[in-house]
Order: C-alpha cells, then sequence, then structure tokens
C-alpha cells in the first residue's frame, strides 16, 4: 500500500502584454502533489500543457518556484485570468534580447560556470554564488583566491560588517567568514526563499507567496507578515527597518515588532532592491527605478529603462544611479532621472550588481562576474567604440571547499599560545547556546555561533569575539577550533 501524497495545490498566474514589442503572452504553474503543470500561450487561447511529476511534494514546489522565478525575471508579472482580452497577432521582425547598445568597458570577466544571482564586493574581494552551489573569490583585479561549494544553488550573498553569508536554495544559510562554510541559519520549511538580507544579526528573508520573515542571531522566528501578490524578490534591513519588495510594490515593516510603517504602490513587480542610508531603490518587471525615502516611503525620483530591470545599485554619494535590464544592458542615471548613458554587457543580464571605486561589478544569466569601468572618461571612450582589452579569468585548480561539522581540535597549551576567546556550548531547554568563558566579557550575553558544530559541554577556542551592533550579544568571527 502506497502512503498518501499531502494535498498541496498553489497556482500561480503570470502575463506578460507590452503594445511596443508585441508580447501578449500568460504563463501558469500548477503545484499540485508531486505534479507541477505548465500552461501557456497567447492570452485569450488555450495555449499549450505540459506537466511534470516529481518524486516527493519538496521537490515538485521547488520545481514550481524556479519556473515562477524564470519568467518573473524575464518581465511577467502577476495578473487576473480574463481582464486582458486576445488581440490579433502583429507580424514583426524577430530581434535579439541581447542589447544593441555599445558594449561596456569590462576590464575582465570571470566565468562562474552557471548563471548566477549572488554578488558581494567589500574592501580586498569580490564574491560571486552561482546556480550550482559554487562561491568564487576573487581580488578587485580579477585574480581568483578561494572557491566554496554548497549543497545548492545560491542566492545572494550578503554582508553584515565583517561577516559574510550566501542564502542558499537548500533553506541554510551559510557563514563563509572561515576556512570552511558553517551553517548559521536554517530557515522554516514552509519558507521558499527567494531573497536575503541581514543586518547585525537578524536575517531577512522574502518568499515565493510574497511574505517576508525575520529571524534573530539566536536563528529563532521574530515575525512573519504575509505579502501581496505571488512572489517578492527584495529585502533591505537596517535598524529601523525591514524594506520588503512585492508583487505591488514597497512596504517597511518596523525592525522589532514587525508593524507596518508605510507602503508605496510601484508601476510593476519589483524584481530588485538596494539601500543607502536614507533611500532604498526598487527595480521594477515595467523598467522602472524608484528611489524611496526611507522615512515616508515617498517618491523622490524615478528612473526609466527600456525593459525588466533585473538589478540596480548606486554610487556612495547618491551622484550615479546604476540599473540592468533583462535584454543585456545596462544604465547610469543622475540623482535627478536624467539618463547618462546605455551600454551593453556582451555577458547576459545582469541578476545583481554592486559599485565601487568608480567600478561596477555585475554577475549575469550565463554566470559571469564581470567588472565594468564606471568612470567618466572610459565611458565616453565606450560610446565611442574605444574599448580596453578585456582580461578572461580562469579557476583552473582550485577544489570545492565543503561545509562540515567537523572542528580542529587544539590543547589548552596551545590555545594559550595562540591567543583568541575561549567559549562554552550549554544546554538551555531544547536549545543549545553559546557563552563566553573568557575574563573581560559579559557573563549574560549569549554568542551568535555556528549551528552545525555545537556540542552540549565542548568548550571552543575562537579568533575574535565582537559585540553586536544594537549590544545585548556577541558575534564570533574567524578560525574556530575545539579545546581538547
Amino acid at each position: 500500500m502506497t502512503s498518501a501524497v499531502p494535498a498541496t495545490e498553489l497556482t500561480t498566474y503570470l502575463e506578460l502584454s507590452e503594445e511596443g514589442s508585441g508580447a501578449h503572452k500568460y504563463y501558469e504553474v500548477r503545484h499540485s502533489g508531486l505534479e507541477v503543470t505548465i500552461t501557456y500561450g497567447r492570452i485569450g487561447e488555450a495555449g499549450q500543457v505540459r506537466t511534470a511529476a516529481y518524486p516527493n511534494v519538496q521537490k515538485a514546489a521547488a520545481a514550481a518556484a524556479r519556473k515562477v522565478g524564470e519568467k518573473v525575471r524575464k518581465g511577467y508579472a502577476p495578473a487576473v485570468r480574463g481582464v486582458r482580452q486576445r488581440r490579433a497577432v502583429t507580424r514583426r521582425e524577430i530581434t535579439s534580447s541581447r542589447s544593441s547598445a555599445r558594449q561596456a568597458p569590462v576590464l575582465w570577466r570571470f566565468s562562474s560556470g552557471s548563471p548566477a544571482f549572488g554578488v558581494f564586493v567589500g574592501e580586498e574581494h569580490a564574491w560571486v554564488g552561482n546556480q550550482r552551489g559554487d562561491v568564487f573569490t576573487l581580488t578587485h583585479d580579477g585574480t581568483v583566491t578561494g572557491r566554496f561549494g554548497l549543497p545548492d544553488g545560491v542566492k545572494c550573498i550578503v554582508a553584515d560588517d565583517f561577516w559574510i553569508y550566501a542564502g542558499c536554495d537548500d533553506g541554510r544559510v551559510y557563514d563563509l567568514g572561515g576556512k570552511v562554510p558553517r551553517v548559521a541559519y536554517e530557515i522554516a520549511d514552509d519558507v521558499d526563499i527567494y531573497w536575503l538580507d541581514i543586518h547585525d544579526g537578524v536575517l531577512g528573508v522574502s518568499d515565493r507567496k510574497g511574505g517576508i520573515t525575520t529571524v534573530d542571531h539566536e536563528d529563532e522566528f521574530q515575525w512573519r507578515r504575509g505579502g501581496e501578490g505571488s512572489h517578492a524578490w527584495m529585502v533591505r534591513c537596517d535598524d529601523d527597518g525591514v524594506y520588503h519588495g512585492h508583487a505591488r510594490g514597497v512596504t517597511m515593516y518596523g525592525a522589532g515588532d514587525g508593524a507596518q510603517l508605510w507602503g508605496t504602490e510601484t508601476d510593476g513587480a519589483v524584481l530588485f532592491g538596494w539601500q543607502e542610508t536614507t533611500e532604498v531603490f526598487a527595480g521594477t518587471s515595467r523598467g522602472w527605478v524608484y528611489r524611496l525615502g526611507k522615512a515616508d516611503g515617498a517618491v523622490r525620483a524615478r528612473y526609466r529603462c527600456d525593459a525588466a530591470v533585473f538589478s540596480c545599485a548606486t554610487s556612495p554619494d547618491g551622484r550615479y544611479v546604476f540599473a540592468a535590464d533583462n535584454h543585456s544592458s545596462v544604465y547610469c542615471f543622475g540623482p535627478d532621472g536624467t539618463r547618462l548613458w546605455k551600454l551593453g554587457t556582451g555577458c547576459g543580464s545582469a541578476y545583481s550588481m554592486q559599485y565601487r571605486d568608480e567600478r561596477l561589478y555585475i554577475v549575469t544569466t550565463d554566470g559571469t562576474l564581470a567588472c565594468i569601468d564606471a568612470s567618466e572618461s572610459a565611458v565616453r571612450d565606450a560610446e565611442d567604440g574605444r574599448l580596453p582589452e578585456t582580461a578572461d579569468i580562469k579557476a583552473a585548480g582550485w577544489e570545492r571547499v565543503l561545509p562540515s561539522a567537523s572542528v580542529e581540535t587544539v590543547t589548552a597549551g596551545q590555545a594559550g599560545a595562540s591567543g583568541g576567546v575561549v567559549v562554552e556550548c550549554v544546554q538551555e531547554g531544547a536549545r543549545t547556546r553559546i557563552r563566553v568563558v573568557t575574563p573581560g566579557f559579559d557573563p549574560g550575553w549569549r554568542v551568535q555561533f555556528p549551528k552545525d558544530i555545537r556540542v552540549p559541554g565542548a568548550r571552543y577556542l575562537v579568533a575574535e569575539v565582537h559585540p553586536s551592533g544594537s549590544g545585548g550579544f556577541y558575534r564570533a568571527r574567524g578560525e574556530i577550533r575545539r579545546l581538547l
């Protein structure tokens, strides 16, 4: 006798309708138990139907989420069936989705081997994570310095002060601050992650159902709010709140209690978000980048692109606003909305981007991390057709460093000679906690510490322990060894 499959059904209906391009299409994803059914075609017509079966409900749900995500990234948006009507097909010349603009001045590019969403650029390294689970580190001039291998696709890479985290499709968030990836957070099974952000140890998660969830430094649930629509790609966090981009716009929730503080509608579903000190930026499926004041959600400026906006970023002084569309183009705007330039990437559409020191780093649909010279002189040369010679970077010989629950050991004598901070794992009810043993620290504060290496009663030598920005707990940083 076979066991019954849990009753699970979720239908997502999307449309793409653009007068200028002639697109007038729909795409429906229905997940029911072990099956995922795709129906697609021109709006108002029966369309074509494909059904695939999966070994369990979780794999079916993941497959459905991927299908929805792919279409949203191409400009499809949630819609109500029947509102738009059938229209005649207009014959037109077929054009490529590649940008027809002049090419951007790419200094170097690195092929990660799979489509890439995650990028972070720090003082010393650039990080790129792809859908195969690889995370590479490179210097700013493109030299590969390391490679991690996570169990599933990497959604995003985020920084929280010293700490670097990678959100993975296996439902976990990994700390990449040491030699080996360590599990820092485990997201609830019923949350299908689309994007992550972390601020002072508090994790924000936007999800497929359009919701937002926050988790504290001990990986304990704080609050959850349902969103509007069927997906949410944007989450940004700071001391005051969580900024959540969803199918209808951007909503701000209070950091501590999740109370809604404001909501701003946007023209098109939000596909990406960026933040600065007093403003948040949201790129939409209808080609807009919105600049919103954090205090009240007021629209301070809008920036018009020619297609759905996959990603956006700014220079720290606010002088430039950058965006990328789903036709492999990158844009630069002045703060008032004036378009300064548009150039082709030459390596796919940028799923994510970051600006640093007059360089724009993008990761793309074909898995490339590209470093673009965004200085005024380089852009002028590119617009005139003069481009630098692009260096193609390889990563031959780098083995994947996999996550592990094993920990190097050290004796008390060795620990005394090498320095560091001693912490101890204690059992408190059903939870294991970490406290500092070394004198000079507050004994009442707990320590944010990797989940998968905690053993009650064990002591560890940690390279560094820092107080959190808001106080109340410590955060471990660097290599961790277990004391014998």
